[in-house]
């Protein structure tokens, strides 16, 4: 009789939890979809030791060693052959998991290796015998497909990676290293691995501890750097390696704000119900006003890395077509979560213009249904030059958590952003009265705020001489800003998003 442990330990891992299932429900054939070899073994030998009472035996096949015991021993006198080996699960004795590997070639060369698959079905049901065929391609003949258990292992989940990073630093300490074995070193290091395989994690831990020589928060940029490698290779996502912090943006305190409340949400996402974990915001607004600088200083304020997905880049053919490599961007973020993933520019991809392609149209229903049910541990950032070109759909309540219209700055903002850039490359701001810039600044965007401060600074240094008061007054005369040169564009997104969005000043604006 199959005994089988009812009880399912709540930190178990999401592969040994669908394991079990498959087990319980007395599924004698399983196909393990994987190109991580050794972390199917790891499973098998954890589901033998946490599944059965007693613990079973693992036996190991595959085309070069034959049918092995637990410990590596060989289980017969030869080499077994694909059909010999099915002979020895179904003349073995007793209850046993039995892992064949790349058993997808005997399948498809041999007839009699399907009837024989088919033979054990009926020999090793309601017997204690489990047979998982563990391969990196996906391959069912029509004979036993209905038999099979399907599961593939996507990357690994928290608690697998819990249990990954524990025994890595028993590893560690067993070659002489140092390690904080602390539960919340842990869960930190198990959070930053997220979105590596099993063998990619080992390779940056074990790079983290040659670099640091202990295993603790303090490497952490080490192990996202591993990531920052990983998203490069696809080329459809950028890591954004930014250090901008909430306090280098002028103004925007309605947002920052905002920032604040939602920031402690999120960092119970774990805990709370998902109806109230913050799922992200859309900033749009006039070109240079600091959209970007607000997701840069976002991902810094959270804590978290920053990924970009730019809709161009999408759009661009190099990835094949534009809604697959959409899809697969998307898919890769939920990965390697937690994280603050940027959709730059979102309208020039998904915009009400565009809806009367069928690609467009598909990519368009694919985002709204991820953003409901993408993992809690995204935050989305979209930014938009032209949001009237988005569909209604999108900025509806629900979607995003608050869309907001970031204007030009006012007289305080723009004093403010001059005092930041100042004070960014050395200059006291005590020195200058900074007051008098708000006449000759009005309508000016914090872009070309900056750009008055660099032209001021190199006038000074040309003459080899420190800045002073009138060099930035004279650099307000030689800028034009873009209120003036594209004013009635201008003019419309400020119209478009009066009682639309949420202002991210604190005053209201006239348009």
């Amino acid at each position: 009789m199959l005994d089988v442990s009812p009880i399912v330990d709540i930190t178990e891992s999401r592969p040994l939890a669908m394991l079990r299932g498959a087990i319980q429900a007395a599924r004698p054939l399983t196909y393990v979809r994987s190109a991580e070899e050794q972390r199917v073994s790891d499973l098998l030998r954890e589901a033998a030791r946490r599944i059965f009472s007693p613990p079973v035996p693992v036996f190991t096949w595959s085309l070069t060693e034959g049918m092995r015991n637990a410990d590596g021993s060989p289980a017969a006198a030869e080499n077994l052959g694909p059909r010999a080996a099915l002979d020895f699960v179904a003349a073995y004795q007793g209850q046993a998991l039995f892992h064949l590997k790349d058993f997808h070639e005997p399948m498809r060369d041999a007839p009699d290796i399907r009837r024989r698959l088919r033979d054990l079905y009926e020999r090793c049901f309601d017997s204690g015998k489990f047979v998982v065929i563990s391969s990196p391609v996906r391959y069912l003949p029509e004979e036993i497909a209905r038999d099979v258990v399907y599961l593939e292992l996507t990357v690994p989940d928290l608690a697998e990676l819990r249990t990954f990073v524990e025994r890595e630093m028993a590893a560690g300490v067993a070659r002489g290293g140092t390690v904080d074995a602390s539960e919340g070193t842990q869960f930190q290091l198990a959070r930053a691995l997220q979105g590596l395989t099993l063998s990619e994690a080992r390779h940056a831990l074990r790079r983290a501890m040659a670099v640091h020589r202990t295993l603790d928060p303090s490497v952490v940029p080490t192990l996202l750097e591993e990531k920052r490698l990983l998203v490069k290779r696809t080329g459809l996502v950028e890591y954004v390696a930014d250090s901008t912090q909430i306090e280098h943006i002028g103004g925007l305190g309605v947002l920052k704000k905002w920032l604040l409340e939602r920031r402690k949400l999120f960092e119970m996402r774990d805990t709370i119900s998902s109806d109230i974990v913050p799922k992200g915001l859309l900033v749009m607004g006039i070109s240079g006003c600091g959209k970007s600088l607000s997701v840069k200083a976002i991902a810094s304020y959270f804590g978290l890395p920053l990924y970009r997905i730019e809709m161009t880049e999408i759009f661009s053919g190099r990835h094949g077509p534009a809604e697959g490599a959409f899809v697969q961007a998307c898919r890769m973020m939920e990965e390697i979560a937690p994280a603050v993933v940027w959709f730059d520019e979102i309208e020039m991809g998904i915009s009400s213009g565009n809806e009367g392609t069928g690609e467009l149209s598909r990519m368009f229903a694919f985002f709204l249904t991820w953003m409901q049910e993408k993992a809690h541990g995204l935050f989305v950032a979209a930014t938009a030059n032209r949001i009237d070109l988005l569909p209604a759909e999108m900025i509806r309540k629900g979607r995003f958590d608050e869309v907001f219209f970031v204007d030009l700055p006012l007289d305080e903002e723009r004093v403010e952003i001059f005092r930041i850039h100042l004070q960014r490359r050395g200059i006291d701001v005590e020195r200058f009265n900074l007051e008098r810039l708000k006449r000759f600044t009005r309508g000016w965007t914090g872009a070309e705020v900056e750009q008055c401060v660099i032209a001021a600074l190199t006038a000074a240094r040309l003459e080899d001489r420190d800045l002073v008061d009138d060099d930035l007054l004279n650099a307000t005369a030689n800028i034009v800003p873009l209120s003036k040169t594209m004013k009635e564009q201008v003019d419309h997104i400020r119209a478009w998003a009066f009682d639309r969005a949420v202002r991210a000043s604190p005053r209201e604006f006239t348009h």
